[in-house]
């Protein structure tokens, strides 16, 4: 329960950082940096980055679009219609490709990589391994391309990133402010977001700078039991 005056937040629109010098590089996602920072050195054309949602796959994407002058499709989007259209780009990021609804427009995508030298970047929420691909021959040419994996984030890098989203929303936060947050939020780029921004919420609310009551309503608001983990 809080007490006292409490005034209306409004939501406002929070700009997104996606340029490679605002990419945060721990142990958690350096292999995937790596893939990156190696194009266009690539073996085979093409590359998977695989992870969770809100893990960095698509600020990654677009560090390597600013490199490869790259295109970016959805792979839900991409229909054997549009290969043409795409190949012409001569580099294409294509997100999340285990929503593909055209398994063949995908696979003749990737053989334009021979074909035509072009250069693709694949985003996954799972390993190629592990998708459910029901056309065999993509199913082998997902497999055999390189692929790094980005794993939950670890504690430094949580850390480093709530301090840097809280700046961006120029919220000066007391480290053991952050550590306290740190210790009772689910681990995961996507909950540090939402964090950040209920935290912001609440003390707009409450008229408050960024006290540990601010801090405890906003992870009561998003339902985190508030213990220690």
């Amino acid at each position: 329960m809080i007490d006292g005056p409490q005034q209306l937040a409004f939501e406002l629109p929070h700009r997104q950082a996606l340029g490679v010098e605002d990419f945060l590089v721990s142990q958690s996602n350096d292999a995937a940096v790596a893939l990156v920072d190696c194009w266009p050195a690539w073996p085979l054309g093409a590359a998977v980055i695989s992870g969770p949602a809100g893990s960095g796959k698509t600020h990654l994407g677009n560090v390597w679009r600013l490199k490869s002058d790259a295109s970016v499709v959805n792979a839900e989007d991409v229909a054997i219609a549009r290969v043409p259209e795409l190949a012409d780009h001569g580099a294409l990021v294509i997100e999340d490709v285990g929503q593909a609804r055209d398994e063949q427009a995908l696979f003749h995508l990737l053989n334009l990589v021979r074909e035509q030298r072009l250069q693709i970047l694949l985003t996954s929420h799972a390993a190629p391994g592990d998708l459910i691909v029901t056309l065999p021959d993509l199913r082998s040419r997902l497999k055999a391309l390189p692929h790094a994996a980005i794993a939950p984030p670890d504690d430094q890098l949580l850390r480093v990133v709530l301090v840097k989203m809280f700046a961006d929303r120029q919220l000066a936060v007391d480290p053991q402010i952050i550590s306290y947050l740190l210790m009772r939020m689910e681990r995961s780029m996507e909950a540090a977001r939402s964090v950040v921004a209920e935290v912001d919420k609440q003390a707009l609310m409450m008229k408050r700078s960024v006290t540990r009551a601010v801090a405890a309503a906003a992870l009561e608001s998003l339902g985190f039991s508030g213990k220690s983990r």
